[in-house]
């Protein structure tokens, strides 16, 4: 039976969850309520109706609007220079505060936290698994993303168009109900297709160009899976649970270090809800680590 760290986990997967659903109501809610007039402000047909961006709150995950403050995703932000050929300080101001956050926390707590994909997926795993289907564990290798991040980037300077925005399933739903697009829809039926019959996360795992990006930064952050050697009992339920990729793990299990280090770690709780010893927690952790043999030596 799994002890403290274990319950905290299952409530860091809980919290994780809502905040999932908060992001993904909070982006698609302006849409909605401008086209439903939710907002009264029009009296008659003479007044003009209210749209979107006339909110205090407006745009996807790509781009977003708070307050007059424009928000930009930093991978959308390096398309831009990319398919430009140029570079405007207002790109690195908007982008900046999306770094840090992310950069100070881990990378891919984006993918794990935020990103509705993520949270589509985890229905998907449910789906698969209430259906009894089989499918591969590892299709691809998960530094694949890395390269593919870097394709988009040179396509989109080759091309002189954002290229990933053009399909990108991450804003699907907030941008079918703003702009009408049906593109990041298609694709995001492609990738539950994938899910259910192809790999488990081939898509967060391998392909998404965005999660390429965040692991990279993914281990600059300052929290981190923390694991208590002498706890574990190698049973390997945290491989099991993990959603990222389980070789990730293989550094705390069997290689001695005494935290996750891989940038794909999106620090969603799975691993530690999962273990039955508490010997994986939640901790703070300066970036940058070295690596320890199995022995305990740097």
């Amino acid at each position: 039976m799994a002890g403290a760290k274990g319950k905290t986990g299952r409530a860091v997967v809980r919290v994780r969850h809502g905040v999932q659903i908060a992001v993904l109501a909070l982006f698609c809610l302006p849409g909605l309520a401008s086209g439903l007039h939710l907002f009264g402000l029009f009296a008659g047909i003479d007044d003009r109706a209210a749209t979107a961006s006339m909110l205090p709150f407006f745009g996807s995950l790509s781009s977003s609007t708070i307050g007059g403050i424009t928000l930009l995703d930093p991978f959308g932000a390096l398309e831009m220079i990319c398919a430009s050929k140029s570079f405007e300080l207002g790109w690195l101001t908007a982008a900046l505060p999306v770094l840090l956050v992310y950069g100070l926390i881990r990378g891919r707590v984006f993918c794990g936290w935020v990103c509705p994909v993520n949270l589509l997926l985890e229905c998907v795993d449910w789906l698969r698994a209430k259906l009894g289907l089989k499918v591969a564990e590892h299709a691809l290798p998960r530094h694949t993303k890395l390269w593919v991040a870097l394709g988009i980037l040179a396509l989109s300077a080759l091309s002189g168009t954002l290229v990933f925005e053009a399909f990108s399933p991450i804003s699907a739903i907030n941008k079918g109900i703003i702009f009408g697009s049906l593109t990041g829809a298609l694709v995001l039926l492609a990738i539950v297709i994938a899910e259910l019959f192809w790999a488990h996360r081939v898509w967060c795992r391998a392909l998404c160009p965005l999660g390429g990006f965040y692991e990279a930064l993914g281990t600059l952050g300052f929290v981190s899976v923390k694991m208590d050697a002498d706890a574990c009992t190698h049973c390997s339920a945290c491989r099991g649970a993990c959603i990222c990729d389980p070789e990730i793990l293989d550094g705390v299990l069997d290689e001695g270090e005494g935290r996750v280090i891989a940038g794909d770690c999106m620090l969603c709780g799975k691993c530690v809800s999962a273990c039955p010893s508490d010997a994986l927690g939640f901790g703070v952790a300066a970036p940058f680590p070295k690596r320890r043999r199995k022995d305990g030596r740097s």
